[in-house]
């Protein structure tokens, strides 16, 4: 990351909250008179030191594990966010594992509220405290779930928690059996906390922030969902605070925008609208974030505050293009298959997962997908530095609707519709997500997928009616025109020419052209294309990984109607399917990084295909540079704004000593501009030459050498 972006990331990562974080402003600009300020949710980490011990026979619960005092003696301790697919003795073990660990509560929680959130358990989650089941969250192995144990606590001495964890392969459940193709890491792979509020609070809001152009304004719609666990009836007033987050001062103040009732034990939602003034957009090269600051008092019992982050911005189809904020992109990127790096498995901690889209970045992403529900700091990376990212519903494999008649089987269409709804109730607010995906390679003219697929699109617009929507297709390429795809907002395609299947590049060009004229009105995005070394006859080799991208970014840049591009993948990822590999190390051959992110040389012909610059060029002599860049026409391709030219001149032993930097005009795609540095060193040893994105990231790069 350039180290002024950088710099200008950590100032703003002190002041700014993820749902319902501590941090941040605490008061809203305005306050009744006869108001406290409000309460924010106190967010303590579960996290750390836990007991962890296998139960093959699954005899734990008989056995009374879930009280810490008979948890068995030879439980080993290990660090939670964990996964034991990591640990050489269980890569291969797939059943029950049981966890357990023992906090403290403070006096004052007595009169609050308390809650416990997992983001996620990988699959099926039993949770006990005290000895008492607190509930469970099955067959979801990606979402996040919370659980209030405000009745199950002691107050008189240290408190005990144990949960159940199965990972088994489950025919009942999305990913369906073993249909996938990545990690089935069992364990709580991603962090748990302990929640406190007041004990009458706001668990989630939603915010719609869509810009009129004409105006330059923003409307909001808000939509807060609040509980009241206590044993009498609450009313109160709801107020909230719109804040830049780049400034920290206040875009917006409604002190009192609407009314509030709620019964005891019930759950109400208030819509509130408003109008946010000159609002500043969310673009991947410009991620500019606001923090709306919603509170509800009554003057007399604790006020609560939820906070949340999200960002203006409008994207959209018209006829086979993008727009993003009016403006029409042709965006391209690369997926990357989390869980990979054999250290850490699915429990990443937040130190790789920022190694990883900082590379990303490098590798001039700007626009990805994922096949299942991500971390949220996955999410909120994305947010905050500017990538695009379609997040998934695991629905992964033809196999999904083996065996199963014209409609899908029940428990497959309910176990998809509820993590279809976990995840736009957590991840809605992200502007960083552009779209839903429903599922992956599913056989999307079988009737039971088609189907499936349709019901979920129904779902998601009713959740989130300004959201695209579409699902990756492998079944494109006969009779295109009855595949679900049509359904969909834009068509994904999953085209592996010259690798899972035969043909050149030709014939590739011919199917793509044959999914157009089935879908003329539609955008197509190649959602996956590359080369995997899967199968004995086809040996690793990144020369041809190499050969695919150059040769197949060539064809498909000939077509207008192409929309985006998506490779696969940015790293060769750990899976029970790998055809390379042991134990822990069993994977896929796929990325332009191996499992620990070391660089293959397809990396850097990756970042040079997809970045928006064409060309750079270099004419005269240090003194007086001319630097001539070109933006690409087709994909990748949008305007630039806000880019720098930066040259940094480097003398004799390769010490920099000279530094310039040039504002890059406004530029469209494919036009050109000659730029001017002029160095004071006669004879440089060398100059490297960047074009700096606005959040930092070098967008292309050039070595002049004397």
């Amino acid at each position: 990351m350039h180290s002024s972006a950088r710099r200008r990331f950590l100032a703003k990562a002190s002041a700014w909250t993820a749902g319902a974080l501590t941090v941040g402003r605490l008061e809203p600009a305005v306050l009744p008179d006869h108001a406290s300020p409000p309460v924010p949710t106190e967010r303590v980490s579960l996290d750390g030191e836990w007991l962890f011990h296998t139960d093959p026979d699954n005899t734990g619960e008989q056995k009374n594990w879930v009280r810490t005092s008979d948890f068995p003696p030879d439980a080993r301790p290990v660090t939670v966010p964990h996964t034991w697919q990591i640990e050489a003795p269980l890569v291969d073990y797939r059943g029950v594992a049981w966890y357990s660990r023992t906090f403290d509560v403070r006096p004052e929680w007595q009169h609050s509220a308390v809650r416990i959130e997992f983001e996620a358990v990988f699959h099926s989650a039993h949770v006990w405290i005290n000895g008492v089941s607190a509930g469970e969250h099955t067959r979801k192995a990606y979402t996040a779930f919370t659980l209030d144990v405000t009745k199950l606590l002691k107050w008189d001495g240290p408190n005990s928690i144990a949960v159940r964890v199965d990972n088994a392969f489950d025919e009942h459940m999305l990913p369906r059996g073993r249909s996938s193709d990545w990690a089935h890491d069992g364990g709580i792979y991603r962090p748990v906390s302990l929640l406190i509020t007041p004990k009458i609070f706001v668990d989630r809001v939603d915010v719609d922030a869509l810009p009129d152009f004409a105006s330059g304004d923003a409307q909001l719609k808000i939509t807060a969902y609040a509980r009241n666990t206590g044993s009498q009836p609450w009313k109160g007033r709801v107020s909230f605070t719109v804040v830049d987050d780049e400034t920290g001062l206040d875009a917006l103040v409604k002190p009192d925008a609407a009314e509030l009732t709620i019964a005891p034990g019930a759950d109400v939602t208030a819509q509130l609208t408003a109008v946010l003034p000159k609002a500043k957009l969310w673009h991947f090269d410009h991620p500019r974030l606001y923090r709306l600051e919603l509170s509800i008092a009554d003057g007399a019992t604790p006020a609560h505050q939820f906070a949340t982050n999200f960002g203006v911005r409008r994207f959209e189809t018209r006829g086979t293009a993008f727009y993003f904020n009016g403006e029409r992109i042709r965006p391209m990127g690369v997926e990357r298959m989390a869980g990979s790096n054999p250290e850490f498995g699915m429990a990443e901690p937040a130190e790789w997962i920022d190694h990883d889209h900082a590379d990303l970045q490098n590798l001039n992403c700007v626009f990805t997908r994922v096949h299942w529900q991500q971390d949220r700091r996955v999410l909120d990376y994305c947010d905050r530095h500017g990538i695009m990212i379609q997040t998934e519903v695991p629905t992964w494999g033809p196999d999904t609707f083996k065996g199963m008649g014209d409609q899908p089987d029940a428990d497959i269409m309910q176990n998809g519709i509820e993590q279809l709804r976990e995840m736009i109730a957590r991840d809605r607010n992200h502007p960083s997500i552009v779209s839903w995906g429903l599922c992956n390679e599913i056989g999307g003219q079988n009737p039971p997928a088609y189907h499936f697929a349709e019901n979920m699109l129904h779902e998601a617009k009713r959740l989130d009616p300004n959201r695209l929507c579409s699902y990756a297709s492998h079944s494109l390429f006969k009779t295109p025109g009855k595949d679900v795809s049509g359904l969909m907002d834009f068509v994904e395609c999953n085209e592996y020419f010259g690798s899972w299947s035969p043909g050149d590049p030709q014939a590739m060009s011919r199917a793509i052209d044959a999914i157009h004229a089935a879908f003329p009105d539609k955008p197509i995005v190649i959602s996956e294309y590359g080369y995997c070394a899967c199968t004995a006859d086809r040996p690793e080799g990144d020369e041809r990984r190499r050969e695919i991208l150059r040769t197949h970014d060539a064809v498909l840049r000939e077509k207008e109607y192409i929309a985006g591009l998506i490779f696969f993948c940015y790293n060769d990822y750990r899976t029970h399917v790998g055809d390379r590999g042991q134990g822990v190390m069993r994977q896929r051959v796929h990325g332009v990084v191996d499992l620990y992110g070391a660089r293959k040389e397809s990396y850097d012909l990756l970042r040079h295909e997809s970045s928006p610059i064409e060309s750079l060029a270099v004419e005269g002599h240090p003194t007086a540079f001319q630097v001539t860049l070109r933006t690409r026409s087709a994909v990748p391709s949008y305007t630039l704004r806000g880019y720098t030219l930066r040259g940094v001149s480097y003398g004799y032993g390769e010490i920099p000593v000279e530094r310039l930097s040039v504002a890059v005009p406004e530029l469209a795609p494919g036009k050109e501009i000659t730029l001017q540095l002029a160095f004071s060193d006669l004879r440089p040893w060398h100059v490297c030459l960047d074009v700096l994105r606005p959040t930092g990231f070098s967008a292309y790069t050039l070595e002049w050498k004397a």
